[in-house]
């Protein structure tokens, strides 16, 4: 599918120039500065020197008082509290995040997570009903709940209170709770709107360490559960994010906690972590563990314990892994064949895929997965318990999901998500309305342009100007991710040789600089282009650089986004 690249905003010439005399540096850092937001010195050095004092005071954010007040009251008096989270990686590490913080000053304390396939997504009836059974007093529902209202009202009528520490976009009525912490809830004054639900939770114990004399413990101990959250969450790497990040990652590389240490080791990668290595090596083997079984094993591997007991959970989630990336690629192959053959899927703007057997703890992969074939917004369904379909849903650039599925909400049993992603839940009669009732919030939404898959790049980049000087100052502007994306270039007419297709779609080749030196580039899923290099090898290349290491030695890297052939 051909993408079109497009070029970030990044100023006038004028305040470039500017921005370089101001901070001595060159105008091709001064763009990729001016491109983020930077315009003068403090905010220069705020960027390039994340500080613990540039986080948000936690008592900024609403109820956090009350919140913070009710659970040094369960403490004082002996309750028994309940941590539940979801089932996902930020579910799991709020959990731990809180277990480990609690665990060192009071132990009448459990956690929940719910059985992805059984209870489904947030809050549910089931975990409200063993908390009453089990005598808990108190629920601290942490990445979600902002939407679980009956399920609030469940708690209040058993005589629990219920506290919601969420990061989700909230529906239009908010839950019965005691307090909510959540910075996108309407009214609430906290000035970053996009942590984690592990950011909330990390923000959470600080306010009991600042405030509750018997609650001071260290809420950085734990700060690579946060990192893990804000990669595997796919949050923007901005504000407060970009800070614990930072400080996470360090810790993650340096000191993890146990857990993570024996995941990272079960994982086989020993670079130094950054947040797409969080993605792709840590993320999905927790995840795999709600996916596939019960994340419960997730958590008590995040926790920590006996060396031999968290050796045996790694190599558990490790396995579950495996099996999941086997149902994922057969799942889409599925859905691909299933969409070539169905008159809807013809003429639609978007992609409603539904099979019975489908494994229910892999949808929302396969979707994300199916979004990078068609390129529609899409929502894949299999069947749950009582007569309903369960799913996920995932979308393309520029297109809030949220906003259009928000539409269909009253066919829908649960629902619960944001601009990108979401969850949901409906009665099997509805499908065939809830597709057409979709394309049609779709198509009032989606503009023809949204269809077209895009390459954002920073700058035009010779690789004749690469370095490892420019490489080692792209660096100090990590950590990158979304909305902090590490620099992308554009070369034109690049000479490509030594072309070789690795396994899995992925190529190898090396470009020659116009000073005769050779660079290494590395091309994932873009064999496709092998022969027509082979025949013509000059191409226009969208790039970032990094470096790679063999034995001893560094060495210069494009990872390339995507190839323009030259036409001829």
């Amino acid at each position: 599918m051909d993408k079109q690249w497009l070029r970030r905003d990044c100023g006038t010439q004028q305040d470039i120039e500017r921005l370089a005399n101001d901070l001595k540096i060159s105008t091709v850092m001064a763009t990729l500065m001016a491109q983020r937001g930077i315009s003068d010195l403090d905010s220069a050095r705020a960027y390039f020197n994340p500080s613990v004092d540039q986080l948000h005071h936690p008592f900024e954010m609403h109820h956090m008082d009350r919140a913070v007040t009710r659970i040094a009251q369960a403490v004082e008096q002996g309750e028994k509290i309940l941590f539940y989270g979801d089932y996902d990686v930020d579910g799991t590490t709020s959990v731990a995040l809180m277990i480990l913080y609690m665990n060192q000053i009071y132990s009448n304390i459990a956690f929940y997570v719910p059985d992805r396939q059984k209870e489904g997504y947030g809050i549910s009836e089931q975990g409200i009903s063993h908390a009453a059974h089990h005598g808990f007093g108190l629920i601290v529902a942490i990445d979600c709940g902002i939407t679980a209202v009956a399920q609030a009202a469940m708690a209040k009528a058993l005589g629990i209170d219920l506290i919601i520490a969420d990061h989700h976009l909230p529906g239009p009525v908010l839950p019965d709770a005691y307090a909510i912490l959540n910075p996108k809830k309407p009214g609430c004054p906290y000035p970053y709107k996009e942590l984690s639900g592990c950011g909330i939770a990390f923000k959470l114990a600080c306010a009991l360490n600042l405030k509750v004399a018997v609650l001071r413990a260290d809420p950085f101990q734990y700060i690579d559960l946060v990192a893990l959250s804000i990669a595997s969450d796919i949050v923007p790497i901005t504000g407060e994010n970009r800070i614990l990040a930072h400080f996470g990652l360090e810790k993650l590389n340096a000191n993890p906690l146990p857990g993570i240490a024996q995941l990272k080791e079960t994982a086989g990668y020993e670079r130094q972590y950054d947040i797409a290595d969080v993605v792709f090596k840590l993320g999905p083997r927790i995840n795999a563990a709600g996916r596939l079984a019960h994340a419960h094993s997730a958590v008590e591997l995040l926790i920590g314990g006996a060396p031999l007991v968290i050796g045996k959970l790694a190599e558990g989630v490790n396995e579950l892994n495996d099996h999941r990336k086997e149902l994922e690629r057969d799942m889409v192959a599925e859905a691909l064949e299933i969409m070539a053959h169905d008159a809807f899927q013809a003429h639609s703007l978007c992609t409603v895929a539904y099979a019975p057997h489908w494994h229910k703890g892999v949808v929302g992969i396969v979707a994300a997965k199916l979004v990078e074939q068609v390129y529609k917004p899409t929502v894949v369904l299999t069947n749950g318990d009582d007569g309903l379909l369960v799913g996920s849903a995932r979308t393309v650039d520029g297109f809030d999901l949220y906003d259009a599925l928000s539409e269909c909400r009253d066919l829908f049993k649960k629902f619960g998500g944001h601009q990108a992603a979401a969850g949901l839940s409906l009665p099997r009669e509805h499908l065939e309305l809830f597709k057409h009732r979709f394309d049609q919030a779709v198509r009032n939404r989606l503009s023809t342009d949204m269809l077209v898959p895009k390459v954002w790049y920073d700058m035009e980049m010779g690789i004749g100007h690469l370095g490892w000087t420019l490489l080692k100052n792209i660096e100090r502007m990590g950590p990158f991710g979304p909305m902090n994306m590490r620099p992308v270039f554009v070369g034109r007419g690049i000479p490509v040789i030594n072309l070789s297709v690795m396994s899995g779609n992925h190529m190898r080749f090396q470009v020659r600089t116009p000073q005769g030196g050779i660079i290494d580039a590395v091309a994932f899923n873009l064999a496709a282009h092998y022969e027509a290099l082979c025949a013509q090898p000059v191409a226009d290349l969208c790039y970032t650089l990094e470096w790679r290491q063999w034995r001893d030695n560094r060495y210069l890297q494009l990872n390339i986004k995507d190839i323009k052939l030259l036409q001829s």
